[in-house]
Parts: structure tokens; C-alpha cells; sequence
């Protein structure tokens, strides 16, 4: 995507995300997450980190969409939100640098039962050979470099991207050519394109959207639910649906969008398959995002059985509302079957992937300073989100069952 093409997408999306469209949001996270990660990780030197980062500035910009009162300011807005996050990131890591020196968190360190020295080894090298990739750049140029790698190598989309000319980006090009050897500049190449976000991401900071903004997420709910589309009855985030629902938590609220839409198309026995994909990609989605975390193979085997579990569940769950629809009269059977469905699916985000996770975060904490799990992760996957998330499932289910004439 050149770079009249994201100016002019975000001239028209974003009158409509201003509103509250998050889909239209979505699109120009797609259209900017290069850009924002390249920011922060030039900054932070850490690809994981610029992620939650940029995850974190697109939340916060969404939060904060009605006070933009001109378009064309939004990716300098955007920009300035990044690094600032990216530059506290480094504060706290500095600090907790400082403080990791006090007795008792080096016996906490030593004593921690995750990864073996082999695993912390390797996780520890390959950060650094990314961070001394990064600092062999000059200061000015690192934002430049990696934006220009991972938009093609066009000087021009750097600077639309970056808010420069296009001769300041070639000054930096230039510069960063006849300073830095050759060899070097290709591994950077490589590396920019590689640790370039994918698809997933965009999808992650659109689930974490139906969360971030409840009121919008209600509305879209309701009009998705009045429309009768295919798996967009509410779940898991606020919003299940084929497209924006797509996380591991929303591989539960693939169940609850299947709830809502059976009861209202009745015998279509078509939406059962369509609700079970939807879960199973949710769940290949959520899991990737969850991986990401792990330091070893038995965390990622955790993690690869949690979102195994959470898929055959939400299968059968799917399967057990078509069979009560056709078997069934009234609310009260499928009312029950739903509670418990999520009673058992909201036990797993509640007990068993806290459980899982706490090895990961307890371990990003002694690195970096995060002592709490980042925010996208606690928009999909914490506590509110299951709960909120709960409510507004039944609210679907309800409605869905009151047009049907069930009551």
C-alpha cells in the first residue's frame, strides 16, 4: 500500500472509527502497524516489546479519536503517542535494572522453576544479537532503515509514513550507507522484513477494540444481531464474528455468536460449520499471539493445549445449540445449555491459562520491567474481558431468542 493510498484510507476511515466503527479503525491499523512498530522498536530495540507497544499506542489513539479534529494530523498524533510509550518502556526498564540488584528478587531470579539456563541462553541471544543489529545504526537513520525495508525500499513511504521530505529520507539512506558495512546492511534488511508484523495483529488490536470501547462494541452488536449475519451474534471481547472476534478468547465467543445466530436462522444446519470455523481459526490466531510469550518447549505446549482444548469445547458447544434448536421449545433449554457453555469456557480463561502464563510474565518482568501482562493481552484474556464479554453473549442470546418468538 503506497502512501497516497494510506492517507487518503485514513481520510475516509476515519470519520467512521471516530464514531465508533472499530472496523473501519481496523483498516488503518492494517495500513499503519509497519510504521508504528518500526517507531517503537527503534526506540526500544526489542521486537516483542514494540509490538505490546504499538498495541498499546493504537489502543490509547482509539480511546482518544473524538479529540482529533483533522485527519491529516492523525499519523503525526499516532507517531508522537508511540514514542512516547516506547520511551517509558526504557524508563521502567532502566528502573527495574536498578532495582533487580535488591537480595531478595536475585534469590526469586536464581529460585524461579521456569526455562533452564539453555532456554533463557538462547531467548537471551537472540534479543541481543537484535538490539546490537539495531544499535549498530546510526540514531537517526534506525526509523528510516526500518521503515524502508519493510515498505518496499521507497523513499518516498517512508516519508509520507514519518511526516519528512523525501530528501531527508535520502540523506539518511545515504548516510547510513557509507557508515555502515554492506553485510551488515543486508542482515538489517533481513531482519526488518522478518520481525514485521503479520495479519495477526492487526486482528489482535481489533478483538482488544470491542473491549477498549464498550459502548460502540454494544451498538455494533445489536445491528449485527438485528442483521442475522452469519456468526455475529456477541462473544468473547464483545464481539464474535468471523472477521474481528479473532482471538483465543474469541474462540469461545464463537460459541456464543453460534447460540445467537441457530436460534434465530433455526434449521440452518450451515452456520454450525461456519460458527466451529470461526473458532478454530479464532483459536490459531489467539494461540499464535499466545506463543509469542513462551520461553521453552513445555510453555509452548501448554499454551498449544489450552488453545487445543478451548477449540474442541467451543466445537461442541456449537454442535449441542443446533441439536436443542431442532429438538427443543421455548428459552429455558438453550438459556441453560449457553450458562453453562460459558461457565466451563470461562473456567479455562480464568484458572488454567493464568497458570500457564505466569511463568512468561514472571520471567518479562525480571527482564524489562513489565510487571504486569501488556495491555492487548489483558483486553483478550483477562479477567474483565471474560466477564464482560459473559454479559454481553447472553445479552445476544436473549435478543436472539426474543425474535424467534421463543419467549
Amino acid at each position: 500500500m503506497n502512501a497516497e493510498t494510506i492517507e487518503g484510507l485514513i481520510h475516509h476511515e476515519l470519520p467512521a472509527a471516530a464514531d465508533g466503527d472499530r472496523h473501519a479503525y481496523s483498516r488503518i491499523v492494517a495500513a499503519c502497524q509497519n510504521a508504528v512498530t518500526g517507531l517503537a522498536l527503534a526506540i526500544v530495540r526489542d521486537v516483542p516489546a514494540s509490538e505490546d507497544i504499538a498495541q498499546e499506542a493504537f489502543l490509547n489513539a482509539w480511546n482518544n479519536l473524538r479529540r482529533l479534529q483533522n485527519p491529516t494530523s492523525f499519523l503525526p498524533w499516532l507517531r508522537e503517542i508511540t514514542r512516547n510509550l516506547a520511551r517509558d518502556h526504557l524508563r521502567n526498564a532502566r528502573r527495574f535494572a536498578r532495582e533487580v540488584a535488591d537480595a531478595d528478587e536475585v534469590i526469586a531470579a536464581v529460585a524461579d522453576p521456569g526455562p533452564g539456563p539453555a532456554e533463557h541462553l538462547i531467548e537471551h541471544e537472540r534479543q541481543h544479537a537484535a538490539a546490537e543489529l539495531i544499535s549498530a545504526l546510526p540514531d537517526d537513520s534506525r526509523e528510516v532503515l526500518l521503515l524502508y525495508y519493510r515498505e518496499g525500499q521507497s523513499s518516498q513511504q517512508v516519508a509520507a509514513l514519518l511526516g519528512l521530505s523525501d530528501a531527508a529520507v535520502r540523506k539518511r539512506l545515504s548516510r547510513a550507507r557509507a557508515t555502515v558495512r554492506s553485510e551488515l546492511l543486508a542482515r538489517f534488511s533481513a531482519f526488518a522484513c522478518d520481525s514485521a508484523p503479520s495479519a495477526a495483529f492487526t486482528a489482535m488490536v481489533a478483538t482488544a477494540l470491542g473491549v477498549a470501547s464498550p459502548t460502540a462494541t454494544a451498538a455494533i452488536a445489536v445491528s449485527a444481531l438485528g442483521a442475522g449475519a452469519v456468526g455475529s451474534g456477541v462473544g468473547k471481547l464483545g464481539a464474535g464474528g468471523v472477521g474481528a472476534g479473532v482471538s483465543a478468547g474469541v474462540a469461545g465467543g464463537a460459541a456464543g455468536g453460534g447460540f445467537s445466530y441457530l436460534v434465530d436462522a433455526a434449521m440452518r444446519y450451515d452456520v454450525v460449520l461456519v460458527a466451529s470455523l470461526a473458532g478454530v481459526l479464532a483459536s490459531y490466531l489467539g494461540g499464535r499471539y499466545l506463543l509469542r510469550f513462551a520461553g521453552n518447549e513445555r510453555e509452548r505446549a501448554a499454551i498449544n493445549r489450552f488453545v487445543r482444548n478451548i477449540t474442541a469445547i467451543t466445537a461442541v458447544f456449537c454442535v449441542g445449540a443446533a441439536a436443542l434448536v431442532v429438538l427443543t421449545r421455548g428459552w429455558i433449554p438453550i438459556t441453560a445449555f449457553a450458562i453453562a457453555s460459558l461457565a466451563v469456557l470461562n473456567y479455562q480463561y480464568l484458572v488454567p491459562l493464568p497458570r500457564i502464563m505466569a511463568p512468561c510474565f514472571a520471567r518479562a518482568a525480571r527482564r524489562s520491567g513489565a510487571y504486569q501482562p501488556p495491555r492487548m493481552y489483558r483486553y483478550c484474556f483477562g479477567s474483565s474481558a471474560v466477564w464482560i464479554s459473559s454479559v454481553f453473549a447472553l445479552a445476544g442470546l436473549l435478543h436472539a431468542l426474543a425474535e424467534a418468538g421463543r419467549f
